[in-house]
């Protein structure tokens, strides 16, 4: 998805009069506009920047302002196309977006809306926190609290590019809509906590739980002192696609994932510190609190025979065959590759002395990497030949001290993560919370922290790690180490050297293929799809294009099961792939 940033002598204009002292709440030019901090709420701007026909008025809404937060006091709801672009500050901090305080003192509970079927929205270089302006967050209720973004329509493709999700404990990104497709690249995901609600405080939910879900990419992304859920896609229904590679996941209380029926996947070079290191208990295990249907003792790998209707879906072809679920198993491709898992000494520890006070359902199951069920499925493969699980280690990386620190109640830690762990498994818990530096949000003109204070002690120093991905790059998220987002020295290094085309994903692919390319410099772009006789059938991006990574789909609905090939053309730059669809 293009990234449309202009500036314009309309928005240089509009930024010298603030500099005066003239207050502007938003500058257009072209089809962006450029929205400033000083005026109305982000919601009242965008929401009433609408066409007769409910449409936005514009699809490029540039955040500019550094100096103080944008305020959010409603849900953004939109139907169209559209973008929300920060303009990174010379340090690399990007603009921060908080919940303002209602009127009868209750905070907002969504801040995006995604409404709009088959439409695309994009999220960039921005800063989100819960942490309302007196510095509360809300409580997780019965009837939760919400979500930065909510994609509440079918057909939605939701790209969320360096965008540090923070305080909110309960989804940052939620989906009720069926064939979505999420592509969330960059992002740190930090202090995810309920006081009181551990399953909750999640980055990527399917909260309608049943939505069949098209695709979901993420790469390069940090979860630090979350309560649960890096990736639920929950596969109560259908997912096409999976892929989650490069990511770290350090010190999260419950597990990463809900995959378990999960047809096509890569789960690769990923960090797993402190892992779900809130255990499971003996009443959690027997009430199936962490297991889709057959009951297992849960791991953070943890797959399951496929259920309900998804071997109809995901094997069409087999449908009316009496063996149609084991027919359907033997055409799974999952594979886990190169991750890292490994617990501290002092969460083993931890865990043993509990148990030698605790009884019955209060006693735990550490976290194990595959259990047993799943390591059946991977060692099978005259039923599973295609589920690979290799070169996966469990070694200590060799965080900085501050990492570990974050059990203890240490300063900006709350209450410590072993603390909060006491609380919740014997029910005495309040309004304590964990977390990695927590911050204080009160005060006027309030900016958070920059850069991120785990910049330097995320950088591990396993040498293994450090060139262990199946890529040659340090296991998790390697931003930390190549400059990423996250090390404001490094900003510029996030543009492409040369021009790329990757391979499609999935491959084969049944109906939609997603695509990436890379342009190093403004350019003329066009990406076509060719058939086997050199007929062009598609044009999937045409035009000027500034220096980037852009993500494009191929929808191959309406035509034929074969081969096709795809072609990235820039002056004389010529890119040529190949991709198969199969129906």
């Amino acid at each position: 998805m293009k990234d449309k940033v202009t500036m314009s002598l309309t928005a240089l204009f509009a930024a010298a009069l603030l500099i005066v002292g003239v207050h502007r709440a938003f500058a257009q030019s072209g089809d962006t506009l450029t929205v400033y901090a000083n005026g109305p709420s982000l919601d009242e701007v965008i929401g009433s920047d609408t066409t007769a026909s409910g449409a936005q008025a514009h699809s490029v809404y540039k955040l500019v302002s550094l100096d103080t937060t944008y305020i959010w006091l409603g849900p953004v709801t939109v139907k169209s196309n559209f973008e929300v672009i920060g303009v990174l500050g010379s340090n690399g901090r990007p603009p921060c977006i908080q919940a303002g305080i209602l009127k009868d003192g209750s905070l907002p509970y969504y801040l995006f809306v995604v409404n709009g079927p088959h439409t695309t929205a994009t999220f960039k270089n921005l800063y989100l926190t819960g942490l309302a302006t007196n510095n509360t967050m809300n409580i997780l209720n019965v009837n939760g609290i919400g979500s930065f973004i909510q994609v509440s329509a079918d057909s939605v493709n939701l790209y969320v590019d360096n965008v540090i999700f923070e305080d909110m404990p309960d989804e940052c990104i939620g989906y009720t809509g069926n064939w979505d497709s999420f592509f969330i690249t960059n992002c740190k995901f930090r202090n995810l906590i309920s006081a009181t609600q551990w399953y909750s405080g999640e980055a990527l939910r399917n909260t309608d739980n049943s939505a069949i879900t098209d695709t979901i990419m993420m790469h390069d992304n940090t979860f630090i002192a979350t309560n649960g859920y890096d990736c639920a896609p929950v596969t109560v229904s259908f997912v096409k696609y999976l892929d989650f590679s490069h990511n770290t996941d350090i010190m999260t209380f419950q597990n990463p994932f809900w995959i378990f029926n999960v047809t096509t996947a890569k789960i690769d070079n990923n960090m797993f510190y402190g892992t779900w290191f809130g255990g499971i208990t003996q009443y959690e295990y027997l009430n199936y609190y962490d297991e889709l249907r057959s009951l297992a003792i849960p791991s953070v790998i943890d797959l399951d025979t496929l259920g309900g209707d998804i071997p109809k879906v995901f094997d069409p072809q087999d449908s009316s065959s009496s063996n149609l679920l084991w027919l359907a198993e033997a055409k799974r491709k999952i594979e886990v590759m190169n991750n890292n898992f490994y617990e501290p000494d002092t969460v083993i520890g931890f865990w043993k002395a509990y148990d030698d006070t605790a009884h019955g359902a209060d006693s735990l199951y550490a976290t194990t990497w595959m259990n047993a069920r799943t390591t059946h499925m991977f060692s099978d493969p005259s039923q599973w030949p295609g589920l690979v699980a290799k070169g996966n280690t469990f070694v200590n990386p060799g965080y900085g001290s501050s990492i570990d620190e974050m059990l203890y109640p240490n300063q900006g830690d709350g209450v410590g993560g072993f603390q909060y762990f006491m609380d919740i498994r014997t029910n005495t818990a309040s309004t304590d919370i964990y977390g990695y530096k927590l911050q204080n949000a009160s005060g006027s003109n309030w900016i958070p922290q920059w850069p991120l204070p785990e910049l330097k002690d995320m950088q591990y120093t396993n040498s293994s790690l450090l060139s262990g991905g199946t890529d040659g790059k340090p296991v998790g998220d390697d931003g930390w180490f190549t400059g990423g987002y996250t090390a404001v020295q490094q900003v510029a290094s996030q543009v492409p050297s040369k021009f790329t085309l990757s391979e499609a994903y999935p491959n084969p692919f049944n109906p939609s293929a997603h695509i990436e390319y890379t342009v190093p410099k403004s350019s003329y772009v066009t990406l076509q799809v060719y058939n086997v006789l050199g007929q062009m059938v598609a044009t999937l991006a045409s035009g000027q294009e500034q220096a980037g990574k852009y993500v494009v789909t191929f929808n191959g609905d309406r035509f034929a099961s074969g081969v096709y090939f795809y072609r990235l053309s820039a002056g004389s730059v010529n890119i040529t792939k190949k991709m198969m669809m199969i129906k």
